[in-house]
């Protein structure tokens, strides 16, 4: 009984041990929890929205607004966008904030996490994002695009069909330890959504963008950065333009069914002029690499490059001489939707549609008709990108 006893008394002092284990494990949860909570209220990220004195009111990247109250003693400073130190930092004063900056605010926050009380203020001015924006979107529209022809992921290379005025050929992408590989979510276009992804995740048949450095002949590119994804390309006519609700029915020319395609804000609709479609058109039925005769070439225009008609392109050199398509299209104007008419042919490029026949249009060019026809008769396939060169353009240059 004694030994029975003494058992018992042992089993009751450990569950007293593990049960206060428990507790003080708890407790020490608890106390980190709030510690972390704590220190991400104490550091607040957005874009300036109004400044009165040192009252900075700011939008934060969930869409709460802070007052941050930024003391005397504070420390402003500001740095060029992708920093990821203050290494390079700069002083400046509180009256060099402008409305629409991005800033980092760290100092204690309030009970109630609406107002901070700010020791250091680390800013991105606005023009320094806007400047490095419009470099990355040269750097893309430098670059190049096409359909994956096929992935070599041992050699980190991939081969891309790129369409041309001057033809369709292949480009050999080269990648190495330091690029970039991304791949677009299911369903999106949107560069931000885009997930760091591997080579070997790039398939046949997707379409891809690089940026890069283009060899001297053209059938080269060594890659900084690529982003790929799964498209669905439609050639065919309108049926009918719902403006209205924003949508338009289209009878695709190659399953020979009716598909449905929403416009977004995100979605781009540019107009070929006649000229600039017959000019294409002639360049895809002649032999690749050879000249259309003169009579097809367009007029110039007072801007040198550019086709006439109020919707001219210019004609922006890619590498080995060749006139890069998608180039060319960017630099067309958009139209609405409601200047598209029934019967007109449209090429479109969408995401692959979660719903059968329907597709959300990423971009969609009308005034295609020349440009089916030479096809239609034997010429060279003409696909568009899925990708706007005013997008990509990476991050937004966080603090």
């Amino acid at each position: 009984m004694r030994v029975m006893r003494f058992k018992a008394g042992k089993l009751a002092m450990l569950a007293l041990m593990v049960a206060s284990l428990s507790i003080a494990g708890v407790s020490h949860a608890r106390e980190s929890a709030r510690q972390a909570q704590q220190a991400a209220a104490s550091r607040q990220i957005g874009t300036i929205k109004t400044i009165a004195g040192n009252i900075v009111t700011m939008t934060t990247d969930q869409g709460v607004e802070i007052t941050v109250n930024v003391q005397d003693t504070a420390r402003v400073l500001r740095v060029e966008p992708g920093q990821k130190d203050l290494s390079n930092a700069v002083v400046i004063h509180l009256q060099d904030l402008q409305v629409g900056d991005r800033i980092l605010a760290r100092g204690q926050p309030s009970d109630d996490g609406k107002t901070l009380a700010a020791t250091v203020v680390i800013a991105i001015k606005h023009a320094d994002i806007a400047e490095k924006k419009q470099r990355e979107r040269e750097d893309w529209q430098r670059g190049g695009g096409g359909l994956v022809k096929s992935v070599n992921a041992t050699n980190g290379t991939v081969t891309v069909t790129m369409a041309s005025l001057g033809g369709v050929k292949d480009v050999l992408i080269h990648t190495g330890k330091d690029t970039v590989v991304r791949r677009y979510a299911p369903d999106s276009v949107d560069f931000d959504k885009a997930k760091v992804s591997a080579i070997d995740e790039i398939k046949a048949g997707d379409q891809l963008r690089a940026r890069g450095t283009r060899s001297a002949d053209g059938n080269d590119f060594t890659a900084q950065e690529i982003v790929s994804g799964s498209f669905r390309n439609i050639a065919g006519t309108i049926t009918s333009v719902d403006a209205t609700g924003n949508a338009l029915n289209v009878m695709d020319l190659i399953s020979k069914k009716a598909v449905l395609v929403k416009i977004t804000t995100d979605s781009e609709i540019r107009q070929l002029s006649p000229q600039m479609a017959q000019f294409i058109a002639m360049r895809l039925r002649a032999p690749q690499g050879a000249q259309p005769g003169a009579g097809a070439r367009p007029e110039r225009t007072s801007e040198p490059g550019q086709a006439p008609g109020s919707n001219g392109a210019g004609m922006a050199r890619g590498g080995g001489g060749r006139t890069d398509l998608q180039q060319v299209l960017n630099r067309l104007p958009p139209v609405k939707l409601a200047d598209l008419q029934k019967g007109e042919a449209v090429m479109i490029v969408s995401t692959q549609g979660a719903v059968p026949g329907e597709v959300t249009a990423i971009t969609l060019l009308g005034g295609v008709e020349p440009i089916l026809e030479a096809a239609s008769q034997g010429g060279q396939t003409m696909t568009l990108s899925p990708w706007s060169l005013s997008a990509p353009a990476e991050d937004s240059g966080n603090p």
